[in-house]
């Protein structure tokens, strides 16, 4: 774990809002790609710059990955109230 990947703490909130329903293309490790996303908004790297270890760096692109993005929008308006 990179140092700042999510916590077991922090995984165990967020699991529970990610969607369920597995369509299509079998995903990547829901909490490697999120924390794949989260490098890319820290760090301003472009999508292809993502570290290996957070899967493919498509899988994190807003285009690609949107089931990722709607509990990321959500949580920003759990986490702001």
């Amino acid at each position: 774990m990179a140092r700042f990947d999510l916590t077991d703490f922090e995984w165990s909130v967020i699991q529970p809002l990610l969607p369920t329903k597995v369509r299509g293309v079998p995903r990547v490790d829901d909490r490697c790609v999120l924390n794949g996303i989260f490098w890319r908004l820290r760090t301003g790297a472009p999508w292809a710059d993502i570290p290996g270890r957070y899967g493919p760096h498509t899988s994190g692109r807003p285009g690609c990955g949107r089931e990722y993005w709607r509990p990321c929008r959500r949580l920003t308006r759990v986490t702001s109230r």
